[in-house]
């Protein structure tokens, strides 16, 4: 059969198109088409068929059924929508129901425009569909218009600070923000496929599920906060925000979330529970007094000293007996710096077990250790932006001097169990009736940690130095013990301040403190007096003396103070401090023996090295 006979068969099948519908459909403004029952389509009016470039004799403009399927003109839309196409049309035509759908369409120069197409069955009396018309319109400009739209929303949604999230009803992932994803470090391919709850802190996972699940259930907007692993393997708290949308059968079809990042405020919260804490602890301990007082030389030259270290952040190490008033001098130097708005943290290094040393300083996370049934912020976390006062600094064992060294160096440390640099901005401000040199010699104290403590030097002057200053303590300490004993004293016998005055007060100003306590508690006049006997050398110096000791007890033969003093000091080549050092063996405290030691004129030095002496003496 040849070409023109093929071409009057199929003219033969021309569609029973009227010319006023076919003018019609040429005049729409827009893309109008004609399709059989099954789907093919068979006219395409000219401002369709001009789009994509058909010649004047093609079928689609004659409106010839070719017999084509429904699907073969399908390739000229864009390949990424060709599956869409294909389900609403399939959909269509089984259902025998309208439908639409967007997709892109290649023109004749190869250009793809969008385009919004619907399809309406012509039915015939029965409801069968006797033919299709169907409109294609040009949406292009309102598409650009709509991704220019997304893009400045996924803008928005990119630069706030906030993690924004799209859920699934089930809470599937279906979108993060770039907030979020850089903060886990994943792209949204990795972020669909990633456990969610595997990112939650352990601690944190039985609540954020069972919250979860309840409010998933019962579908209502909920919040609570939990830990979040961020890339680099810390652990940041987050408020998250949960809501669903609803469709009009009150379906839910999304839940929309933020997540907000509230760590500094957690550690606020923890920061100031632990420092009420802290206080609470502090609450019934007074300090030495309240005031420096006194006018004396002596005193005169540390107050000079605090007056010029108060103002920077320098390291301050204050050395002297005890009882005069060492945490007193740290105080006034925390209140006289631009830290005096923040806390004021005392720790008493001797105080506190050995075991327990780095949890009260550094901290612990949970289950450090046995007992470690939360995480608690240590005392240097407590003092950040303000002080800490680490008395008798030279008690610490060699393994927190190390790693108070690294806080002194770098400003960070972890805390017990945990592994995460905390980074702290905090004075330190040490404290020691100890001879650091002498540790240093004998190895109780690390050289480098000495040297980063003792930046700036203050010693404390005792009592029986300043001597010009007792009757200014005297009085103060009288009427602050009669004002809270409800008391009026109105004079002072003489004879208590010339006794005061002929005393060694080994106890310095906390003894001083003490007896006027007692004093005022038991006096019942007017008169302050004092009970010689509680200065007297039977029932005061024998307790801080050589001869009340164990030691001197026990001697076989009668020596001198000094001499028991010098066979000890012979023995433990100079030590006077520690579990093997003199003061332990005559049973004394070791600042006791330091002040007789001192009183005698000894020079502990000499006994430091006595094998070399011994050898030096064999040789001659």
């Amino acid at each position: 059969m040849g070409s023109s006979d093929h071409f009057d068969s199929v003219a033969q099948q021309r569609l029973p198109l009227g010319a006023e519908l076919r003018l019609a459909l040429n005049l729409i403004p827009a893309h109008a088409w004609y399709a059989v029952p099954s789907g093919a389509l068979t006219f395409l009016n000219e401002r369709g068929s001009d789009y994509l470039g058909l010649p004047k004799d093609h079928h689609l403009r004659l409106g010839i059924d070719t017999g084509a399927p429904w699907d073969s003109h399908i390739p000229l839309l864009h390949p990424d929508d060709h599956e869409e196409a294909r389900r609403v049309w399939s959909t269509c035509l089984r259902t025998g129901s309208c439908g639409q759908v967007s997709f892109r369409v290649r023109n004749a120069r190869g250009v793809y425009r969008w385009f919004l197409s619907r399809a309406e069955p012509i039915r015939t009396r029965d409801g069968t569909p006797q033919y299709w018309i169907g409109v294609n319109l040009d949406i292009e400009d309102w598409k650009h218009a709509e991704l220019e739209r997304e893009l400045e929303l996924q803008q928005i949604l990119d630069l706030t600070p906030q993690h924004i999230g799209v859920l699934g009803p089930d809470g599937s992932p279906l979108y993060a923000n770039r907030v979020a994803l850089d903060y886990f470090g994943v792209n949204i391919d990795q972020w669909r496929a990633k456990s969610r709850i595997d990112l939650v802190h352990p601690d944190d996972r039985q609540r954020f599920l069972s919250e979860r699940k309840a409010r998933f259930l019962d579908g209502t907007a909920h919040e609570f906060e939990a830990r979040m692993l961020r890339y680099d393997g810390r652990y940041r708290w987050f408020l998250f925000r949960l809501s669903p949308l609803k469709d009009e059968r009150g379906e839910i079809t999304r839940w929309y979330g933020t997540a907000t990042d509230i760590e500094d405020r957690k550690q606020g919260e923890d920061r100031l529970h632990y420092e009420n804490v802290a206080l609470r602890e502090e609450i019934d301990e007074t300090s030495m007094f309240e005031e420096i007082v006194g006018t004396s030389s002596a005193l005169q030259i540390v107050l000079s000293r605090i007056s010029k270290v108060a103002s920077t952040d320098s390291t301050v190490l204050i050395t002297g007996e005890t009882g005069t008033g060492k945490e007193l001098v740290a105080r006034a130097i925390h209140r006289r710096s631009g830290r005096n708005s923040r806390a004021f943290i005392s720790v008493n290094c001797a105080a506190i077990p050995r075991d327990l040393i780095a949890s009260e300083l550094f901290g612990h996370e949970k289950g450090a250790f046995t007992g470690a049934m939360q995480r608690r912020l240590g005392r240097f976390e407590l003092a950040s932006g303000g002080t800490i006062f680490l008395d008798e600094v030279g008690e610490l064992s060699h393994e927190i001097q190390v790693t108070l060294l690294r806080v002194l160096q770098e400003r960070e440390f972890e805390r017990v169990g945990g592994v995460q640099p905390i980074h702290v901005d905090v004075r330190v401000i040490a404290a020691t009736n100890r001879d650091l040199n002498a540790a240093v010699a004998d190895g109780t104290l690390r050289q480098d940690l000495f040297y980063r403590l003792n930046v700036f030097p203050i010693e404390v002057p005792p009592l029986r130095d300043r001597k010009d200053d007792l009757l200014m303590l005297v009085e103060y300490f009288v009427q602050r013990y009669a004002k809270r004993a409800g008391k009026r004293i109105r004079s002072i016998e003489k004879k208590v301040l010339d006794l005061f005055w002929a005393y060694d007060w080994p106890g310095n100003i906390r003894e001083l403190q003490n007896i006027i306590e007692r004093s005022v508690i038991l006096s019942s006049g007017g008169e302050f007096s004092v009970d010689e006997s509680w200065l007297s050398r039977e029932t005061l110096a024998p307790a801080s003396s050589i001869e009340a000791s164990p030691r001197f007890k026990s001697a076989v033969e009668p020596r001198s103070e000094r001499e028991i003093v010098e066979a000890v000091l012979a023995e433990t080549r100079g030590r006077v401090w520690g579990p093997s050092g003199a003061a332990a063996k005559l049973g004394l405290a070791p600042s006791t023996l330091d002040h007789r030691i001192k009183a005698l004129g000894i020079d502990k030095k000499q006994f430091k090295y006595p094998l070399k002496t011994d050898q030096n003496h064999r040789n001659q």
